[in-house]
């Protein structure tokens, strides 16, 4: 969970970073640079607002629910043997017989 939070928060900056650009007048501590990133943050968080409200208020069908907790209950767990068996097969390969 905390390389995906780290991920989000580095694709957000990004993001910021590339939607406001500084103008060569503008210095970084200038109140008009603020106010730029300020209304880029505010405008993305009010998107990703109704984004998860849009999903909430959408009905799923319970079966169809039901399959895809069972399918990435699976799917996990043979993730989770896949990356043991292939972690045990690197200390091997690294540590020697």
């Amino acid at each position: 969970m905390g390389s995906r939070f780290l991920l989000a928060v580095f694709l957000v900056l990004l993001v910021l970073g590339c939607e406001v650009q500084a103008t060569p007048e503008d210095d970084p501590g200038s109140p008009a640079l603020l106010d730029k990133v300020q209304q880029s943050l505010y405008r993305y968080w009010d998107s990703a607002k109704e984004a998860a409200q849009g999903l909430y208020s959408s009905k799923f069908l319970t079966t169809v629910d039901e399959k895809l907790r069972d399918t990435y209950s699976k799917s996990s767990a043979a993730m989770s043997t896949y990356a043991g068996i292939f972690t045990d097969q690197l200390l091997l390969l690294l540590k020697g017989e």
